[in-house]
């Protein structure tokens, strides 16, 4: 399977650095393809939220696949239900679900139509403007 690939939107801090703003954009699910979420633990702070929109007229249910880089991952997959509308999933086990090159997999369920995105707090020290 190719899955389809989205990136963890960060905030952009305003210049005094005390209000952050996130333009979203948001990726349409394709059942069949899955979706991977690019360097999901790269922010190591525990602020991801995924953002999901179930659009289609009944739950369903999501997927969050089992990792590859630590020994949890033995607990194997989770499913969660997704309910009609929007759902912000926060992730508590991270290394359960963190694969080797710091990405998530997630699957949906046949009959699920809707968006996603993810978003995260940056965590880390930025570069010192000159």
């Amino acid at each position: 399977m190719t899955r389809d690939i989205i990136d963890v939107q960060y905030p952009v801090l305003d210049h005094s650095e005390s209000v952050a703003n996130i333009a979203i954009t948001k990726k349409t699910v394709t059942v069949a393809n899955g979706i991977t979420i690019k360097d999901a633990f790269s922010n190591k702070n525990n602020s991801l939220f995924i953002v999901i929109d179930n659009t289609a007229n009944a739950s369903s249910l999501l997927t969050v696949k089992a990792g590859d880089a630590y020994p949890n991952s033995m607990l194997g997959n989770i499913v969660i239900e997704l309910p009609k509308g929007i759902s912000a999933i926060q992730l508590q086990d991270l290394s359960r679900f963190q694969k080797a090159d710091e990405s998530i997999d997630l699957d949906f369920a046949t009959g699920f139509t809707g968006t996603i995105y993810a978003i995260a707090k940056w965590a880390g020290v930025r570069p010192i403007a000159e």
